[in-house]
């Protein structure tokens, strides 16, 4: 499998003590020391009750984490856990727990074959699984809430002629990625600042188990992954910046041997290999445009001079997944016209590719593993960000699409997928996409939450979430800008949105907000703008440039000092994320042009939106430090306005500006259940808060 959204994430930047900076609606206006106390709880039950205002938000707050509980209890059936198909058995996750079941008819006896929360282990989170050839070892990685990298364990346990259950075999540190070669042979890479720069072979048929170093990448903008190939024939060494990449290649029948180069990495030149019979097939952005298309070669004979084509996809093409069974392969694909697709070329005849629409509300695909390994069907999940995943069988030889009965838990309420463009500033057409429950012509007084991303070539996340379910049934209208920058159309749509496109990201995301209104979508008052991580950039910098087109934002582990970041080549990541923003250190025109939009040095004096920001103190990805100067620029600068203000007293005179700090934590939030729904739920409630919006979902006129 090949899953450019899961290679492209590894390079990027993508507990409940609030802290709150400036508000002068839900709480009162006091020193910043006095304030975190106020919000954790640990100050005098006098200070406590000091604002109404601030328990009114506490009661919507329990109010909405209750109706989340409610959504997840409802769709508590969705696959969500860990599965893995072994020759004999499959494994599973369950309550901290790894069991298998037999998959033969008539045993189906579980057994518990890993324990995570054994010593040592505390309450870990188990993040990957892979079984060896012949199930006789499973390896899995654990990981501590809030810990850093360095506390990432790899556990390997023998399957046969073990305790029950059975104990580590032994434990690797800081693994990220890893792959058995043999039942004996395990190759993995280590992280260490956010960086994978090693690969280790890991023998366990010696006597004492030995642990050799067989590749390392020298460039630091490089991050290095193992991974298989869908027969296990053969594992991949996949060493990708933001704008080359090289492949090397470890043959499982002579795993010993030196790995093999594919391609020396080349500028601008991007690819993935997969195998089957002896042939290589590549997918690399070598079409017209620099797009991605997919070539073939021979395995004896894999440099680029042997690439043969087999197909390309249209221009302006998003690719999601490549999975290569028997007889085809299969491209997840997004069109220009925004649905997810399936594009399926036959191996013996390239030129004969069939074309199938998958239903219009999904938006997101995520494939199943499968335990033959020369299985000719694809099992993968449908799902949109309202819609649960559904578990899908697409059998290519017969072109034809099965849905699984009760797949997606209880019938849904009925409600709208609306697919839409916005004309940006220089004309593009940027895509959006709509969810809402009420008919088109009916959306004028509803609340709209507005999503953003539009960074390193990435789609906006658009899988099922609860909590966005749980808005559209209290009547709210969602929206998704695929501005420049992601990934929705191809690596074109990428390019025009990084190094000096970023501006663009802004304008189409101010286009796509602009353009709701015209059609009649909700208005300023009642619209919102999520984001997180770099996506960030773009909400910054759109309260900077157009405040009036929102009443509220809430930004999540928020990449907003972008020029102090990329010139401290200390920081992680602000070597790997060059080839995204540009070196402002070598080349002074990028200083200057990061400079222009950088949400954290364009902030003036003005009427900004409201402002939750959740941040993690542990978080390695996003520096702390940037998001308290984001902080410090914007109080000031609204405290200037305030005071220099003219007009008359209006109903957002004074923007909530509020600081959500998380002890620990990292930089994706919290892994803990009731953490997340606390999390989920005060967003939300700010939100209401700041919509002028009464808890129950009914509207009430701002004071």
């Amino acid at each position: 499998m090949i899953n450019i959204s899961m290679l492209l994430r590894s390079l990027t930047r993508s507990a409940r003590w609030p802290a709150l900076l400036t508000d002068s609606k839900l709480w009162p206006s006091v020193p910043l020391q006095s304030a975190t106390r106020l919000l954790t709880g640990t100050s005098p039950s006098s200070i406590l009750e000091y604002s109404r205002a601030n328990l009114q938000f506490r009661s919507q707050e329990r109010f909405f984490k209750r109706k989340i509980k409610a959504i997840y209890k409802r769709y508590s059936d969705i696959p969500d856990g860990i599965v893995v198909q072994g020759r004999h058995h499959v494994y599973f996750e369950e309550g901290g727990s790894v069991y298998r079941m037999g998959l033969v008819q008539g045993e189906r006896n579980v057994e518990e074959v890993l324990r995570t929360d054994g010593e040592g282990h505390g309450e870990a989170i188990l993040q990957r699984v892979r079984i060896s050839p012949k199930e006789g070892t499973l390896a899995a990685t654990l990981r501590c809430p809030g810990s850093a990298d360095k506390d990432t364990r790899c556990l390997l346990v023998r399957l046969r002629g073990s305790p029950d259950p059975p104990k580590p075999l032994l434990t690797l540190d800081r693994v990220f990625s890893f792959e058995w070669a043999t039942d004996e042979i395990l190759f993995f890479t280590t992280v260490k600042g956010l960086r994978c720069h090693r690969v280790f072979r890991l023998d366990l048929s010696a006597a004492e188990p030995e642990i050799t170093l067989v590749h390392e990448e020298q460039d630091p903008e490089f991050f290095v992954e193992v991974s298989s190939s869908r027969d296990r024939k053969v594992l991949t060494v996949n060493c990708s910046s933001k704008s080359s990449s090289e492949v090397w290649l470890i043959d499982c029948s002579t795993p010993l041997a030196p790995p093999r180069l594919v391609q020396p990495r080349l500028p601008g030149v991007l690819y993935h290999v997969e195998h089957r019979d002896q042939q290589l097939y590549v997918l690399a952005n070598t079409a017209a445009g620099r797009e991605y298309q997919l070539l073939r070669a021979p395995l004896a004979c894999p440099s680029m001079g042997n690439w043969e084509p087999l197909f390309t996809p249209a221009p302006g093409t998003g690719l999601r997944d490549m999975e290569l069974l028997r007889d085809h392969c299969v491209l997840a694909v997004r069109t220009p016209g925004g649905p997810l697709k399936l594009q399926t070329v036959p191996l013996a005849d390239p030129t004969c590719v069939s074309t199938l629409q998958l239903p219009t509300w999904a938006c997101a695909i995520e494939t199943q593993p499968d335990r033959m390994t020369d299985s000719e069907g694809l099992r993968f999940l449908l799902s949109s960000p309202v819609h649960p995943p559904a578990l899908f069988h697409y059998a290519p030889r017969e072109h034809r699409l099965y849905v699984q009965k009760d797949s997606a838990g209880p019938p849904l309420p009925p409600y709208h997928t609306t697919r839409l463009e916005a004309p940006s500033q220089d004309g593009t057409m940027v895509p959006l996409t709509v969810f809402h429950a009420c008919a088109w012509d009916d959306l004028k007084g509803v609340p709209l939450l507005l999503h953003v991303y539009g960074a390193y070539g990435l789609d906006l996340h658009m899988g099922f979430s609860p909590e966005k379910r749980l808005l559209l049934e209290e009547g709210w209208a969602l929206a998704y800008c695929h501005v420049r920058g992601g990934g929705e159309q191809g690596l074109g749509w990428h390019q025009g949105g990084r190094l000096e496109g970023k501006q663009r990201g802004v304008e189409d995301l101010a286009a796509c907000v602009q353009r709701l209104f015209d059609l009649g979508v909700s208005r300023p008052a009642l619209a919102a703008l999520a984001a997180r991580s770099a996506g960030a950039v773009l909400a910054g910098a759109l309260c900077n440039q157009h405040p009036h087109l929102l009443r509220a934002v809430t930004l999540q582990a928020p990449f907003l000092d972008i020029l102090g970041t990329m010139l401290d080549p200390t920081l992680p990541l602000t070597i790997e994320e060059r080839g995204e923003w540009g070196d402002p250190l070598a080349e002074p025109q990028y200083r200057d042009y990061i400079a222009s939009y950088c949400p954290c040095h364009n902030i003036t004096p003005q009427l900004y939106p409201s402002m939750l920001i959740t941040a993690y103190e542990a978080d390695g990805r996003v520096p702390l430090a940037g998001v308290q100067r984001y902080l410090q620029k914007l109080t000031a600068a609204i405290q200037a306005h305030v005071g220099s203000r003219s007009t008359p007293e209006s109903e957002h005179t004074h923007p909530s500006i509020v600081l959500d700090l998380q002890p620990g934590g990292d930089h994706f939030g919290p892994e803990d259940f009731d953490l997340s729904l606390e999390e989920a739920a005060r967003q939300i409630a700010f939100l209401y808060s700041e919509l002028g919006m009464d808890g129950g979902g009914s509207r009430k006129r701002r004071r």
